[in-house]
This record gives structure tokens, sequence and C-alpha cells, in this order.
């Protein structure tokens, strides 16, 4: 006897942290269960060009996303640090309420300063940045980078050791979740 053949259909996927929906694309929902969704926020967030990557999760026929990594695209960075400025990276792991994230800021000055003020900034941004995350559920810091919180709760810090012209969360990604223990790779 010939088996009837299953045919791939579209389910509706939410993404609480952007207050949409999108639709994936399987035979069933469960196949659903651990792809992750790429979403372009460039339109959103006024021409700054980025990425959000969102891990789906299947529980009793429930689909629901999870925030696993944020990022402004190189292009973007590369006009905002023009000739005559310096800019200040780091990177660093940071603790929350219910795991641990790693996070990236970018710093740009207006104008060129010396090394021991850039130092300055970074570790006054790294501490900052931390005291901030540590009382925070990863969902809701993912929100305040979205919705610019942090980086306006960040600026007239650092505005007091030097002038910045940018003030940027570059990567924000998901190390370990402490709900699951699942620790996720790093690209």
């Amino acid at each position: 006897m010939a088996q009837a053949k299953k045919k791939k259909k579209f389910f509706e996927v939410p993404m609480n942290l952007l207050n949409k929906t999108t639709y994936l694309y399987a035979y069933e929902v469960e196949d659903l269960d651990g792809k992750i969704i790429q979403y372009d926020l460039t339109r959103m967030l006024k021409g700054k060009s980025s990425l959000l990557q969102l891990r789906v999760k299947v529980k009793g026929g429930q689909v629901q996303t999870f925030p696993k990594k944020f990022r402004i695209l190189p292009y973007f960075l590369k006009r905002a640090v023009r000739k005559g400025t310096n800019y200040v990276e780091d990177s660093f792991s940071a603790q929350c309420k219910d795991g641990q994230l790693r996070i990236k800021p970018i710093l740009v000055t207006r104008r060129k300063v010396p090394r021991r003020v850039r130092k300055a900034l970074r570790e006054k941004a790294r501490e900052e940045i931390i005291e901030y995350v540590k009382n925070k559920t990863i969902e809701k810091v993912f929100e305040a980078v979205l919705k610019l919180s942090l980086q306006k709760h960040l600026h007239p810090k650092l505005k007091k050791i030097y002038p910045l012209s940018l003030c940027e969360i570059r990567v924000l990604q998901v190390e370990k979740e402490n709900g699951e223990g699942k620790s996720s790779s790093t690209n």
C-alpha cells in the first residue's frame, strides 16, 4: 500500500520581545523546537542596522521564542567611527537573574583621547552595565537594549569622564540560562 506523503505547513510563532508574530514552515509543531529565527531590526530601530536571533521552544503544543543574540552590523559602526575620533570596545560576561550574558559595548569619543581616558571609559562602562544587569532577567535586558534604555542610562555617566558621540551595545548574547542549564554556541 502507498503511504500518504506528509505536507509541510506554516505555523504561527509569536515573538513576544517584539510584539510581532511570524510564520515558520515545518511538518509538525514539534519540529520547530530548537529552531533559530533571525530577525532584521533595521527599520524598527530607525536605520541602526542590527539583527536579533530568537530561539523557538515548543512545550505542550505551545510555541514560544526566547532571545539568543542581538548584534549591530559592522557597516553601521564603520560609519559611526570617523577620522579624528577614538573608539573603545570591551567584551565581558555579566550575571543576571536567570542566566549569564556576554556583553560587548562600543563607545566612540568626539575627538582623539589619551589611552588612560579610554581605559577609564571602558572600566566605568563595564561597572555600570554589570550593576544594571545583575537584578534583571534575560528578557528584560534584551528589551532594555532594544528600547535603548540601557544606553540612555549609561551615556550620562560616561559623559562625565569624556563626551561621547556614540554609546551602544554592539553584541548581547546569552551564554548560559540557569533555568535550563543549556549553553549556546558562541558565534
